[in-house]
């Protein structure tokens, strides 16, 4: 997928989630990488090079949920993010981390373009064109067709409204838009699948490493060890 180019986008972003949680009490801006985390962080397994850990595996963070800004917070202050499922076999992989681990659901970095600067043309429709990955600044396939070299559909065929995701459908039910994407566990008998979800909804998170958060800290703090 092409690299999306949402330095601008991004930081509208992070505005308008200021906009949103500052009505319900929320964080306020992207938290940046504590570099005492960075270079302690969790690393409950690799893969592709990346190290991860997932919320409530690690002790003390049990319980710990939250909005899907303090999702990202929390993982940014470790130098990571919450995960960017680019690939089928990335998604696989934690299709079945939830299903053996029996996790109803967990944060995504999927985000959609619903801010400031999203009447490109390349973005519309939205709903279908405007979703990216924060995490890695990576652009979503097209949601009405199954993505390039993958053998699956990972958005899920069915949620509240009976209809195919993303559907916002609480902005039917409480005018809350559905803004951020979450993989849920056979929430709706449909499987492990993507879902957009209203951002307020609090959840665990799978941290990923940020190579732009890792590279930064390096960059910043001589000696640090990451």
């Amino acid at each position: 997928m092409k690299v999306f180019c949402l330095v601008v986008l991004l930081a509208a972003a992070g505005s308008a989630q200021k906009k949103n949680n500052k009505k319900q009490g929320g964080p306020k801006l992207l938290s940046p990488p504590v570099p005492e985390k960075c270079s302690s962080r969790p690393k409950h397994f690799n893969r592709g090079g990346h190290s991860y850990f997932f919320s409530k595996d690690e002790p003390g963070f049990e319980d710990l949920k939250g909005d899907w800004l303090e999702g990202r917070n929390f993982c940014r202050e470790y130098c990571m993010d919450l995960v960017s499922l680019e690939t089928e076999a990335e998604n696989t992989f934690f299709t079945k981390f939830i299903k053996r681990n029996k996790v109803d659901y967990i944060w995504t970095s999927g985000r959609i373009c619903d801010f400031k600067g999203c009447d490109r043309a390349d973005l519309q429709p939205v709903n279908i064109n405007g979703w990216f990955w924060t995490g890695s600044n990576k652009k979503i396939a097209a949601t009405n067709s199954t993505p390039s070299n993958w053998s699956y559909q990972p958005w899920s065929s069915t949620g509240h409204l009976k209809i195919p995701q993303p559907d916002n459908a609480e902005e039917d039910i409480n005018g809350k838009v559905e803004s951020c994407l979450g993989l849920l566990n056979d929430i709706y008998e449909d499987g492990i699948k993507w879902h957009d979800i209203a951002c307020y909804h609090p959840k665990p998170f799978m941290c990923e490493d940020s190579d732009a958060l890792l590279d930064y800290v390096a960059a910043t703090n001589e000696g640090i060890r990451l």
